[in-house]
């Protein structure tokens, strides 16, 4: 079945975004999940202060019905000022085991950068050089030593 892209378009949906993580490694014993509070306060327009040079919006990807994805689009227009880049960033993304799942969720980040003006696609990042950012390549099965993200050797 076909891979649906759908935009989060609520609190709700936003909770659902944040929920994501934890069903989705929840018996990973390597994964340490963020703080509920902290990524509300994160991914909020309202009570993230990044967002007064950032613009952000967050995307699920469902395979028969159900979410098997997730993705933040980001551009950090003042990073992308001093760097003189027009760079769109993609960032919490997690997904399932299928190359599908993972291009859909890409090329949405892609598309929406395109639609604002961006050449160029970068990550995993978050807002700022404060969220984590990058990618686990070894020690999938240690816990980390320090705050990163987890992802799974896929």
């Amino acid at each position: 079945m076909a891979i649906e892209i759908k935009k989060v378009a609520s609190k709700a949906d936003l909770k659902k975004f944040i929920r994501f993580n934890y069903e989705f490694y929840k018996n990973n014993p390597y994964s340490v999940p963020d703080l509920y509070e902290d990524m509300l306060e994160t991914l909020d327009p309202k009570r993230n202060p990044a967002f007064e040079f950032c613009e952000a919006d967050y995307f699920f990807a469902y395979k028969d019905g159900k979410i098997v994805g997730r993705v933040a689009a980001i551009i950090n227009h003042r990073a992308n000022e001093t760097w003189k880049k027009d760079e769109v960033r993609f960032g919490w993304i997690d997904f399932i085991d299928d190359e599908e799942v993972s291009k859909a969720l890409i090329d949405t980040v892609e598309q929406w950068g395109k639609e604002r003006g961006m050449k160029y696609i970068q990550g995993p990042l978050g807002f700022t050089d404060q969220d984590p950012e990058g990618m686990l390549i070894e020690g999938f099965d240690q816990l980390s030593t320090m705050v990163t993200i987890y992802n799974h050797p896929y």
